[in-house]
């Protein structure tokens, strides 16, 4: 698979237009996670189906936000071209309306528990990623390479968080400048974000758009990769 703006249109559309089914479910997520395929004109896709009704209330996050933050991501990976979120729609369901994901295969031939500590460029652009949308859980499970080299992840729901809460195993980088291409890429992509804040408006707070754009600007004003907080735990549990 080869990443493009023109191919994450099409399945988009897909994912949107298709009839969706559920087949079973994913039984180690804490919220309802659930596995099926869209179907429409003779093709089928496997996708996973997020329905809000089945996202269980957490102490730190507003209820039923979850799969808006799961869509932000999205909107966010694509639009400035960190290009490491699979397609991703909200729509009706069987269950309600949800976020639905197409599936991602993803190279069994590679070990995850010492595949996320490397020094890949692909992991570096997740963990940069992540920084930007505040990830509070990006576990090693989370992360879907697939065979053609691309590093596809999943599960961002808890994101966007006004106050500061990354949890990553990413931090092999922890405290590394930034390199000229990726300083340059961090400026874009607050202009980007900065000028489309109608897009990100329905799903998300005025406040936690404000920390967003923050986030970004204190990258580029640091030229630091993020280090871990002493004020909570670095890596999420369990760490898969």
């Amino acid at each position: 698979m080869r990443y493009s703006q023109e191919w994450v249109d099409q399945i988009s559309d897909f994912l949107s237009q298709g009839t969706l089914t559920v087949t079973g479910r994913l039984v180690d997520a804490s919220n309802a996670t659930l596995f099926g395929s869209i179907s429409y004109e003779d093709q089928s896709m496997d996708v996973i189906y997020k329905p809000i009704a089945g996202e269980r209330p957490l102490w730190d996050f507003p209820d039923g936000t979850l799969a808006d933050r799961e869509y932000a991501a999205f909107l966010l990976s694509n639009l400035a071209g960190f290009n490491c979120v699979p397609p991703t729609i909200l729509r009706e369901g069987p269950a309600g309306l949800g976020m639905v994901q197409l599936w991602i295969d993803v190279d069994e031939s590679i070990d995850l528990t010492q595949f996320f500590g490397r020094d890949e460029p692909s992991l570096r652009n997740l963990a940069i990623f992540d920084a930007c949308i505040n990830n509070t859980d990006r576990k090693i499970g989370h992360l879907l390479p697939e065979k053609s080299g691309h590093l596809f992840a999943c599960d961002h729901g808890v994101t966007f968080h006004v106050e500061d809460k990354l949890r990553t195993v990413l931090w092999q980088w922890a405290g590394d400048s930034l390199t000229d291409v990726e300083m340059e890429k961090l400026r874009k992509v607050a202009d980007l974000v900065k000028s489309n804040e109608e897009l990100f408006a329905t799903h998300m707070t005025p406040d936690e758009f404000s920390a967003l754009v923050m986030r970004i600007e204190r990258l580029i004003t640091s030229g630091l990769m993020p280090l871990p907080s002493d004020e909570w735990p670095a890596i999420p549990w369990p760490a898969y």
